[in-house]
C-alpha cells in the first residue's frame, strides 16, 4: 500500500519519465523588456514573459498561444508570498521550460498542432491577467498589471510573425483556462479579420456554488481578487453591464455572450474544484476530507455523495450548445485538473477517452470544423480509461 505523499512522488517521477520518452521539449524564454515602460509588469515590477516555440511547414501561420495557470492572489499577503517566486516574479522564471501535451512539436503526440507557433504566456500577475491598478503602493511595492501583460505579450507576438496568423487558438489551463474565456473575444478583435480564431479553455470553468458548510466561499475570494486588482473594467462589457463584476470572473456568466467559438474541456470532477470551491480548508476544519481530497479512491460514500452532487451543479452551469457547432463541450468524469498539457491526458495509447475520443482528437476536430464535439460523460466511476488517483500537479495554489 503506497501513502499519499509516496504516490504523488511516484506520479510526478512517471511523468518526467513519459516527459524523456516523448522526446521532450525544452523552450526558452523570452522577456518582454519594453513593456517595462509601459507599466506591464510584473507583481515585482520585473518583465513580463512567454516562451515561443517557432512553426514550420504548413503551420508557419498557425499560432497556439496558451495561458499559464498558478491560481490568484486575493490580497497583500498572498500577493506578496508570490512576489517571491515565478507566479510573482519573471526574475524567478525558468529559463527554460518543458512544452509536451498540445505544446508538443511531435506530431504523433501533439497532431493537430505540432507544426503551429506555440507559446506559452507566462503567469506573473496573480488575476488571470486583467488587473490593471496604476497606482502602485509604496509600502508593498506591488503592481496590479496583468491586463497589461497580455496586451504588451500579444504586441510582441504580433511584430515576430502573430499579425500573419491564418489560424490561431487561444487556449490556457486552470486560472490560464480563465483568462481564455474572459481574452476570448478581445484576442479575436486584435487578429486580422481574415484570421480563423477559436478559444480553448483547459479547467478554467470554475463555478459558483457554496461549500460543504453553505458557505459562499468561492465568490466571496473572486471578489476580493477582482477588487484587489482593479479587474473589473477589463472583464467582458456582456457580463459587467448585467452583473457584480466579481460575478463576471466565473465563465457561467459570461460564455453565453462570447461571440468567439469556444471549447470548454473540463472534469465535472474537477480536483482543484473539489479541494477549494467544495471543500475548502475553512469548510472542513477537522481535515475529514484529506485522504479523500489527495486520492479520490479514499472518498466515503458520503463524500462521493457530495461529489455527485457538486457534479450536479457544475453541468447545470453549462451553457446550451446542441444547436451550435461552433461551440465544443468534452467533460469528462476523470478526477482531474489540467488535461491538455500533460502527455498523458493529451494524446497517447491510454488516453482517457469520451465515446472512444481522446481530447486531442475532439479538439482537432473541432477547430478544423470536422466533426463538432459536444459530450458529457456518465457519472464517476464509470470510466475506465480515466487516470484515477493522485492527481495534482502543481498548477493552483490552495484558497
Amino acid at each position: 500500500m503506497v501513502d499519499s505523499g509516496s504516490g504523488r512522488w511516484l506520479s510526478v517521477l512517471a511523468c518526467f519519465l513519459l516527459f524523456l520518452k516523448t522526446d521532450g521539449l525544452y523552450v526558452p524564454i523570452t522577456y518582454v523588456k519594453n513593456a517595462v515602460a509601459k507599466g506591464a509588469v510584473c507583481l515585482d515590477g520585473s518583465a513580463p514573459a512567454y516562451h515561443l516555440d517557432k512553426g514550420f511547414s504548413t503551420g508557419i501561420n498557425s499560432w497556439l498561444v496558451q495561458f499559464e495557470g498558478g491560481g490568484w492572489c486575493n490580497n497583500l499577503t498572498t500577493c506578496l508570498a508570490r512576489k517571491k517566486n515565478h507566479l510573482g516574479s519573471s526574475k524567478q522564471m525558468a529559463k527554460l521550460l518543458a512544452f509536451s501535451g498540445i505544446m508538443s512539436n511531435r506530431r504523433r503526440f501533439n497532431p493537430d498542432f505540432y507544426n503551429w507557433n506555440r507559446v506559452k504566456i507566462r503567469y506573473c500577475d496573480g488575476s488571470s491577467f486583467t488587473g490593471d491598478v496604476h497606482a502602485v503602493n509604496p509600502a508593498t511595492k506591488l503592481h496590479f498589471r496583468g491586463a497589461r501583460i497580455w496586451l504588451a505579450v500579444v504586441e510582441d507576438l504580433m511584430a515576430k510573425g502573430m499579425r500573419h496568423a491564418e489560424n490561431a487558438l487561444l487556449s490556457g489551463c486552470s486560472a490560464g483556462g480563465l483568462a481564455s474565456i474572459l481574452h476570448c473575444d478581445s484576442f479575436r478583435a486584435l487578429l486580422p479579420m481574415g484570421t480563423k480564431v477559436k478559444c480553448l479553455s483547459d479547467a478554467g470553468y470554475f463555478i459558483n456554488t457554496k461549500d460543504l458548510s453553505g458557505s459562499p466561499h468561492i465568490q466571496s475570494y473572486f471578489n476580493e481578487v477582482v477588487t484587489l486588482h482593479g479587474s473589473a473594467k477589463n472583464l467582458p462589457l456582456s457580463c459587467t453591464s448585467r452583473l457584480k463584476p466579481a460575478l463576471c470572473f466565473f465563465p457561467q456568466y459570461v460564455v453565453a455572450q462570447i461571440r468567439t467559438p469556444l471549447f470548454v474541456l473540463n472534469s465535472a470532477y474537477d480536483s482543484w474544484q473539489i479541494k477549494n470551491i467544495l471543500a475548502p480548508a475553512d469548510a472542513d476544519p477537522h481535515d475529514s476530507w484529506k485522504s479523500c481530497k489527495l486520492d479520490i479512491s479514499n472518498c466515503s460514500n458520503v463524500q462521493l455523495q457530495a461529489m455527485q452532487e457538486f457534479r450536479t451543479r457544475f453541468l447545470h452551469t453549462l451553457p446550451g450548445s446542441a444547436n451550435s457547432t461552433s461551440r465544443g463541450l468534452y467533460i469528462d468524469s476523470c478526477y482531474a485538473h489540467c488535461q491538455t498539457e500533460t502527455q498523458e491526458t493529451w494524446f497517447m495509447a491510454d488516453s482517457p477517452m469520451i465515446r472512444k475520443t481522446k481530447i486531442a482528437k475532439a479538439v482537432g476536430d473541432w477547430f478544423y470544423d470536422m466533426i463538432p464535439f459536444q459530450q458529457v460523460d456518465c457519472a464517476y466511476p464509470c470510466n475506465p480509461s480515466c487516470h484515477y488517483g493522485v492527481s495534482e500537479r502543481g498548477h493552483q495554489p490552495e484558497v
